[in-house]
């Protein structure tokens, strides 16, 4: 009730106060528009003024109205469309999943045109087309994205080069790959996928390159880094090393490989073998030398021995080693053959039989077969052959041999007597 006093005496004095205005400030309107002309006062024609005003806005609310509904038609239309198409698209990539190929194209490629995502729906009919092998209907898929989505050269590049990667069309892949890596450096799945091409078209220099980019984008652990560097150093060195004039090449291979990876034996033994058909033994002697001073392994011990250098200097050198390792058996087979080829008969033969007594072995026999026939001490030359041939025979797999005719020998090792004690009759 207050509140209702309140407001009448506030309109009250409103109206007073309009009132009073009115007769204090007189004025009028006129208006002529030929000869024609109207005046009124100031405040009739102020109140004549918002009248038109109000009814002016009145008027295009009710046009508005008329035509704002076929504009909400349309709209209603085109969400429902797009709903209608987002369910299909849906379905499409439920059977694309399912495995249902045919049924999966035909539904996204229906639905493309109504839908928000056009882009989803042809990449994903070209991968369906792609599962029924039809390769050329794939394509135009791809095609038809690239017409309905701009931007979207890299999301494109990318699918098709995983198609024909799926494809065993690593070539043409690798083209596709390349031409988008000059466009985005680095781009993580660009440079998985290059990765992959690389390694399917035994493409170790262009691995080779690109293992640091990888490993720069934390796409490949530490541990698969080496594997990787392992394996492309070791294919490089095996391919180039055919072509033994090109020693240059396999130098240059080996300056540029990581520290680690030259402290690695198989690479090391690649190497030498390589250097070794290229006439430069000396160099293989002190990669050798200096690897076998860092790190012993048997395989470089026996290359060692078998190098055409200076046999009296590689001797003296085996020799001090010896006395770090006296009971090497690989040492002491190296020290035989480095004695062979200085001519001291007898050293060689305390050399292998040293050997022989700390581990035996078919090879350390067949020296010691060689040198005591070179001795002519036959009994002893047989003895040694028969036993690397029964060490050679144990390591053989258990594999079905035919029966024996009755009277002849059974026992290899003494085939290998008659005809040696043939031989020396």
């Amino acid at each position: 009730m207050r509140k209702l006093v309140l407001l009448i005496i506030a309109g009250l004095a409103v109206g007073a106060f309009f009132g009073h205005l009115m007769m204090s400030v007189p004025g009028y309107w006129l208006v002529r528009v030929g000869d024609t002309s109207v005046q009124t006062s100031f405040w009739f024609g102020l109140v004549l003024l918002l009248g038109a005003f109000i009814a002016l806005h009145f008027a295009l609310r009710l046009l508005t109205g008329i035509i704002r509904p076929m504009g909400r038609f349309r709209s209603w239309n085109s969400r429902a469309r797009n709903r209608r198409a987002m369910k299909r698209t849906v379905r499409g990539l439920v059977a694309l999943t399912d495995g249902r190929w045919k049924k999966a194209e035909k539904t996204l490629v229906g639905a493309a045109n109504d839908s928000s995502t056009p882009l989803v729906n042809y990449l994903s009919a070209a991968l369906a087309a792609h599962y029924q092998g039809n390769y050329d209907k794939s394509q135009q898929h791809l095609n038809q994205a690239q017409l309905t989505t701009d931007g979207a050269d890299t999301a494109i590049g990318l699918m098709q080069a995983q198609l024909l990667i799926d494809r065993q069309q690593p070539e043409d892949a690798l083209a596709i790959l390349n031409r988008l890596d000059s466009k985005m450096a680095n781009h993580p799945q660009v440079l998985k996928l290059l990765k992959q091409v690389h390694l399917s078209v035994n493409d170790w220099d262009g691995l080779r390159r690109l293992i640091p980019r990888l490993a720069a984008q934390k796409l490949i652990s530490q541990t698969e880094r080496e594997q990787l560097e392992y394996r492309a150093y070791r294919e490089m060195i095996l391919f180039e090393a055919k072509n033994p004039d090109d020693i240059e090449r396999i130098r240059s291979l080996w300056a540029d490989m990581p520290d680690y990876l030259r402290g690695n034996t198989e690479l090391i033994v690649l190497y030498a073998e390589a250097l070794i058909q290229a006439d430069e033994d000396a160099i293989a002697e002190r990669l050798l030398n200096h690897s076998l001073d860092h790190h012993w392994d048997a395989r470089l011990v026996t290359r060692y021995g078998l190098l055409n250098v200076d046999a009296d200097r590689q001797l003296v050198k085996a020799e001090k080693w010896l006395q770090e390792r006296p009971n090497d058996p690989e040492l002491l087979l190296t020290c035989g053959r480095l004695s062979l080829r200085t001519g001291k008969w007898e050293k060689a033969q305390e050399y292998f039989e040293a050997s022989q007594r700390q581990r035996p072995s078919g090879v350390v026999c067949a020296e010691l077969a060689r040198l005591y026939a070179s001795l002519g001490e036959h009994n002893k030359s047989q003895l040694y052959y028969r036993q690397s041939v029964e060490m050679l025979a144990k390591s053989l797999p258990s594999l079905p041999q035919p029966k024996q005719p009755e009277g002849t020998t059974s026992s290899a090792g003494e085939v290998v007597e008659a005809e040696d004690s043939a031989k020396s009759a």
